[in-house]
C-alpha cells in the first residue's frame, strides 16, 4: 500500500503561481512513475503532468505545457507540480496518484494508476 498526501492548493489571483506537493510513505517510492490529475465540478478528470520513476522523462497535457512543470525527490518521497501562469480555467481539485512500474514512461491515462491521494483544492481567480 502507498499512502499519498497533498499539500499547497489555495486561492490565487490569475496570473500568480502555486507549488503542490504530493508525500508519499508506504513503499518503496523510487519505484513508482507518479501522476499529476485534476478534476473541475461538472467534469471529468484530466490529465495534467506525469514523472517517472528516475525523474528522466515527463508529460505534460497541452493545456499546461510551458506553465506548469512536475518534479520529484527521491530522497524526500516527494512529488511536485509547480504551476505559474494560472488561468482561472486550472481551478480544479488536484490529485496525485501513483503507478507502480519502475520504466522509462510517464503515463497520461489514469487507469495506469494505483494509489490516488484525496486531492487539494486550486482556486484562481480572474
Amino acid at each position: 500500500q502507498v499512502q499519498l498526501v497533498e499539500s499547497g492548493g489555495g486561492l490565487v489571483q490569475a496570473g500568480g503561481s502555486l507549488r503542490l506537493s504530493c508525500a508519499a510513505s508506504g513503499r518503496t517510492f523510487s519505484n513508482y512513475g507518479m501522476g499529476w490529475f485534476r478534476q473541475a465540478p461538472g467534469k471529468e478528470r484530466e490529465f495534467v503532468a506525469a514523472i517517472n520513476w528516475s525523474g528522466g522523462r515527463t508529460s505534460y497535457a497541452d493545456s499546461v505545457r510551458g506553465r506548469f512543470s512536475i518534479s520529484r525527490d527521491n530522497a524526500k518521497n516527494t512529488v511536485y507540480l509547480q504551476m505559474n501562469s494560472l488561468k482561472p480555467e486550472d481551478t480544479a481539485v488536484y490529485h496525485c496518484a501513483a503507478d507502480y512500474r519502475r520504466d522509462a514512461i510517464a503515463r497520461t491515462w489514469d487507469t495506469a494508476y494505483d494509489y490516488w491521494g484525496q486531492g487539494t483544492q486550486v482556486t484562481v481567480s480572474s
